[in-house]
């Protein structure tokens, strides 16, 4: 193995600037395993994390690749297993957040490509207990997405507690998350789908098995509300499952949700946080409504997640390039006319 490995970096984080570097491949340490990463998810730094990303980090927060190297306190059977690396490169494991499937909320947890160098390289650190093992008929281009935003939206989709035949409105249904959430609520929970979206994405998320297609940018308010109660049996939707990082999709949902429905927040919107309109306490109690927080899912979750994707239940619309082709990739996802998720070839 040679001693220096190729990595991209945020040059200036906060913008799409990207540097290639070599850097000093690091040893295990114990609890450490060694991955040689074959693939990573192309996606850009978090801003409302509570520290910048530093100068110089290693991004990427999704990666699958083999072991090559085990540290102290790690049985040597890992070595030559595939396995996945996820936004969470660590947790504690033992703790009461960790022990209830809410790992994000661990104390100790550290995040790939933010204080910890993340999947944008050729070989890199994780801890042994918190890898993904990837099942084995299941593609590397395939799972690397699932990792992040397929196991997020399946963890949202296990906290609403979705029923079959229920009714889930999935503001942001075209994106990278929402393609996924759409086939899980068909698939594996036999659940229908209104998908909101630009009216660009009408074909692709009816071809993903959408029951009912709505243009955001094509109805007020009001009216995507009665058009949900409509498509939904005069009610109102079960699940609102918010997938875009868009104030006006939170702002909105309340009022698409049947009594006693939920609405699943996902996606963060950029800029200053704001509270959700509509979310006042008198309409909350009296529409016994719920707003449930969902932060990516657990191992369990990851692990469920891959097996129902190896099921055929959902499959990731991905595009693969080289690692040299980062800048501009994420040129087009500042433009907004990236689709689907991008895979990094790091061979």
């Amino acid at each position: 193995m040679t001693k220096t490995n190729k990595a991209a970096v945020y040059a200036n984080p906060g913008t799409t600037e990207i540097k290639i570097l070599d850097l000093e491949i690091p040893e295990p340490g114990p609890g450490q395993v060694l991955v040689k990463l074959d693939l990573a998810v192309c996606k850009n730094a978090w801003s409302y994390l509570p520290y910048p990303t530093l100068p110089n980090q290693v991004g990427g927060h999704e990666g699958i690749g083999e072991v090559v190297s085990a540290g102290a306190d790690v049985p040597s059977s890992i070595i030559g297993s595939r396995v996945g690396i996820k936004w969470l490169n660590s947790a504690c494991t033992e703790c009461e957040f960790c022990l209830s499937s809410l790992d994000a909320s661990c104390p100790k947890v550290t995040v790939s490509g933010y204080y910890t160098p993340g999947t944008f390289q050729q070989y890199t650190l994780a801890a042994a207990n918190y890898v993904t093992p990837i099942p084995a008929n299941l593609s590397s281009a395939s799972a690397a997405p699932l990792l992040c935003g397929g196991m997020t939206v399946w963890s949202a989709l296990k906290k609403a507690s979705l029923q079959p035949k229920q009714w889930v409105a999935i503001p942001g249904a075209g994106g990278g998350l929402g393609h996924l959430a759409v086939q899980f609520v068909k698939n594996s929970y036999k659940a229908n789908v209104i998908a909101i979206d630009a009216g660009s994405k009408e074909s692709f998320c009816k071809g993903l098995g959408a029951d009912v297609f709505l243009d955001f940018k094509t109805h007020s308010d009001e009216e995507l509300a009665e058009a949900i109660k409509k498509a939904s049996g005069g009610a109102g939707a079960h699940v609102v499952l918010v997938t875009t990082g868009s104030q006006k999709s939170y702002d909105q949902g309340i009022a698409l949700l049947r009594p006693g429905g939920k609405m699943v927040c996902v996606g963060i919107p950029d800029g200053v946080d704001s509270p959700i309109s509509g979310a006042t306490a008198s309409h909350i109690a009296t529409s016994q409504k719920q707003i449930i927080g969902s932060a990516v899912g657990s191992r369990e979750e990851t692990l469920e997640c891959l097996q129902a994707a190896e099921r055929g239940e959902a499959k990731v619309e991905v595009r693969i390039e080289k690692m040299e082709k980062l800048g501009e990739i994420f040129k087009e996802m500042e433009e907004g006319k990236l689709q689907g998720r991008v895979v990094l070839d790091l061979s």
